[in-house]
């Protein structure tokens, strides 16, 4: 059966998350009830990662198997006609060898947290970053990030439900930069890891929104890390301000597509 690289691109709000659930939607769902508009049947399709109910997709990847040969063009456009109105996109696809695995051949995922600080409710941003009403420290958040990058035991940030075998996990890169974004100043963090904990991300945030409003210290982010303990933890973010920004893998398979 042939094999095809999906990437997708998806507004959460609507979406209990990624990975479908019955009688909920998912984006898993939408994909997989599209497929079965071009092919009837039973679809399943697998992702490089399970995002949660809120959370957003800008560079998603998922395969899925068919039973007839399809230009990759050709159906990105027929998924993404039968994907209307659902707030989901097939962005690029790729045939790829029937061993490639969107999840097991992924070498590291890639995520954006956008954070909008100002009072006024947002508008055109609503639902896509969590807000909060005052500046916030931009240099004592940075410094606090060189203590969670690196190998480490993260289970002051991870799920108490996280399914992870061990806590331990390597953050290749935890960057903080800020931007006039269209609605107000924002900070963006950019987080880079081969695979991440349940929650660890917002976890993190969440945390780093406590030093920049000068809650905390970036030491405390340090006694946090090493108690090894969920209730040494900050608040956790709120979902609408995540993005699973691309996927990498040894070699890209969407690099010959339009």
């Amino acid at each position: 059966m042939p094999r095809y690289a999906l990437k997708v691109e998806y507004h959460g709000a609507p979406f209990v998350g990624w990975q479908r659930q019955k009688d909920q939607p998912s984006v898993q769902g939408a994909i997989e009830a599209a497929l079965a508009r071009l092919e009837p049947g039973e679809h399943t399709i697998a992702a490089a990662g399970r995002t949660d109910a809120g959370v957003h997709g800008l560079g998603q990847v998922a395969h899925c198997d068919l039973s007839r040969d399809w230009d990759p063009f050709r159906l990105s456009e027929a998924l993404n006609y039968h994907l209307k109105p659902a707030p989901v996109a097939i962005t690029a696809c790729a045939a790829v060898a029937e061993d490639w695995h969107a999840r097991f051949s992924a070498l590291e995922r890639r995520y954006l947290f956008r954070l909008l600080m100002r009072r006024a409710p947002a508008t055109h941003d609503a639902g896509l970053v969590w807000q909060v009403p005052h500046r916030l420290n931009t240099d004592a958040m940075q410094s606090a990030c060189r203590h969670l990058v690196g190998r480490h035991d993260f289970t002051t940030f991870r799920s108490t439900i996280c399914q992870a075998a061990s806590p331990v996990k390597t953050l290749d890169e935890l960057t903080i930069t800020e931007h006039d974004g269209v609605s107000g100043p924002e900070i963006r963090f950019f987080l880079r890891a081969r695979s991440f904990l349940h929650n660890q991300v917002r976890s993190f945030v969440g945390t780093l929104e406590r030093v920049g409003a000068e809650r905390w210290t970036p030491e405390d982010v340090k006694t946090a890390l090493e108690a090894r303990d969920r209730a040494a933890c900050g608040p956790v973010s709120p979902p609408q301000g995540l993005y699973l920004a691309g996927v990498g893998y040894p070699e890209d398979p969407f690099a010959d597509e339009g």
